[in-house]
């Protein structure tokens, strides 16, 4: 071969490689332009009518956590419907779906389903029908959301370009789900995951999240506190362990007040103190119990140590003893829940171009709520935001885990509709950026 004729083909190579570097670089589906009508197939009467009457039964028929069995009953019978595949039992009730390819890369929607130990006050025509029950955190419309998602995306199935993982998951009221889900290996191909949380008090259409921590870690813990009972008019001969517990509730407050640095958020509250059933008489011993929350492991970390410093400590100035219980194996610890940054970009591509710019609060302020969405961040990137379902009417009580709490069913369509746009969207950005990474390599 000549010279020139080499400097020729070598010219050539380097003008294909650069035109497929090009066509590498455009999508696949220009502008996602095959997506953007997903929340108009969502507020159509077809889809939107099913979601409602989906939200209605399982609103009507609350099941606690690990007890979800009519609410996954109904769940696979309405991925039957769709032919949508799914593995179940997993973690005791939970459903988790597939569609698109069956082959990688795998993109994660998660859904709870538990219902709250609550009497609904609220007089509707589907109202809970199961006494001291009650879909008070707005479960009911996540599932729903998840399941207009599904039907969504198997219909553009053929254009998404990987497999969407549905998990419609058990006990996220401080039953950790979300970890027995981890534990069962359905998501250890799963290279990120998405979910949400309705909100009475944001408006129709509107959603809010952030990079970074959005929700903190939670723990719970309950004490004894032992004294000697006896006569209230002879207060000298017993030890009195309601006072001893009064100091200990005091003085736990200062954990916060005078040994957290201010501007790292921390959470200490007693909300239960039971002891004694007489006027008169000094009981043996008084129990109390309640939660504590920080943002950072370290912060939680020290509050759990001076918690059950403190409760020892001061039940021994006042003559009594202790014991302090963190509640482990019934309530797990909740780690912080930490939104990833990719995924945090991401996310508002997507919902400014569905919602509009002036919809989105991409830096909501952290609450000291908790979540056991946290539980998979561990394990895998994930995306957790915050979807407005808020009354045009002005309901003070209608918030979460109120007996109380309304949810305006208009919200739907918008979380279905952005669940499966991130999903659908995150995948085709994967497979270019696949084949970019592919021709970069060229």
């Amino acid at each position: 071969m000549s010279s020139s004729s080499f400097k020729f083909n070598t010219f050539h190579f380097y003008i294909i490689i650069f035109i497929l570097q090009v066509f590498a670089a455009t999508p696949i589906l220009s502008d996602n332009s095959s997506f953007n009508d997903f929340l108009d197939i969502a507020k159509s009467p077809e889809v939107f009518d099913w979601m409602m009457s989906m939200r209605r039964k399982i609103h009507e028929n609350p099941e606690l956590g690990y007890e979800e069995f009519e609410t996954s009953k109904l769940i696979r019978s309405e991925l039957d419907k769709m032919d949508i595949p799914y593995k179940h039992p997993v973690a005791i009730t939970g459903v988790i779906g597939f569609i698109g390819t069956g082959l990688s890369p795998f993109v994660a929607l998660r859904a709870d389903m538990d219902a709250l130990p609550m009497q609904e006050m609220v007089e509707w025509e589907h109202k809970s029908k199961v006494a001291g029950k009650m879909h008070a955190c707005g479960h009911d419309a996540h599932v729903t959301m998840l399941l207009g998602a599904a039907k969504i995306l198997k219909h553009h199935e053929k254009e998404i370009q990987g497999t969407v993982v549905l998990v419609f998951q058990p006990a996220e009221e401080g039953g950790g789900g979300a970890t027995k889900i981890l534990d069962a290996g359905v998501l250890e191909n799963v290279t990120a995951i998405f979910g949400l949380h309705i909100d009475p008090n944001v408006p129709i259409g509107e959603v809010a999240s952030k990079s970074g921590p959005i929700l903190a870690g939670s723990g719970f813990f309950e004490a004894k506190i032992s004294g000697k009972g006896g006569h209230a008019a002879i207060p000298q001969q017993a030890i009195d362990p309601i006072l001893a517990a009064s100091n200990v509730i005091i003085s736990l407050q200062h954990l916060v007040s005078r040994e957290a640095d201010p501007l790292d958020s921390q959470v200490v509250t007693i909300a239960k103190f039971q002891g004694g059933s007489a006027f008169n008489v000094i009981p043996d011993y008084v129990t109390i119990g309640g939660t504590f929350r920080a943002f950072s492991k370290q912060s939680f970390n020290q509050l759990r140590q001076r918690i059950e410093e403190v409760i020892i400590g001061q039940a021994a100035v006042h003559r009594c003893n202790a014991t302090v219980d963190f509640l482990d194996g019934v309530k797990p610890f909740y780690p912080p829940t930490v939104n990833n940054g990719d995924l945090h970009e991401h996310f508002v591509n997507v919902a400014v171009n569905m919602l509009g710019i002036n919809k989105v609060n991409k830096a909501m302020t952290p609450v000291m709520g908790s979540e056991d969405f946290s539980f998979y961040q561990q394990a895998v990137p994930g995306y957790f935001f915050i979807l407005g379902v808020k009354n045009s009417e002005h309901k003070p009580k209608s918030f979460l885990h109120s007996p109380y709490l309304e949810i305006n069913e208009d919200g739907l369509p918008y979380g279905a509709a952005l669940h499966a746009s991130l999903a659908s969207t995150y995948l085709l950005k994967h497979q270019q950026d696949d084949e970019r990474k592919y021709h970069d390599e060229l």
